[in-house]
């Protein structure tokens, strides 16, 4: 009667930090993406020189599309860190995942036992 207990893999809270640690790695890609939609659907000109004006319904947002362009230089930094955290998290989870199966084992029942002979 010493059957071992059945838990499931927390598979939910690995799959949360990924999608954290590619949000990070990814966020100035989008930015600059985001960036470049605003700037084609309404005319404007961005580059990494200057700040050039860009009127969108009476205001100019020519310096929030400038910092969001210029964000994409931060992908030097993001992309690497989001590169070493993706392994880190590999390394972490192929560890967890082996030892989950050497305590909880690996979903396989346990041996039928043979029945009591009757000679």
């Amino acid at each position: 009667m010493n059957a071992k207990p059945t838990r499931r893999f927390p598979w939910i809270v690995y799959a949360v930090v990924l999608f954290t640690i590619l949000a990070v790695a990814l966020a100035p890609a989008g930015s600059v993406v985001v960036c470049g939609w605003i700037a084609n659907m309404h005319g404007c000109k961005v580059d990494e020189g200057s700040v050039h004006p860009c009127m969108i319904g009476g205001h100019d947002y020519g310096q929030l599309l400038y910092t969001l362009g210029v964000l994409g230089w931060l992908m030097l930094v993001t992309l690497p860190g989001g590169v070493f955290a993706f392994i880190i998290w590999l390394i972490i989870l192929v560890l967890h995942r082996a030892n989950w199966r050497k305590r909880f084992g690996a979903g396989v029942p346990p041996p039928i036992p043979q029945p009591p002979s009757l000679a």
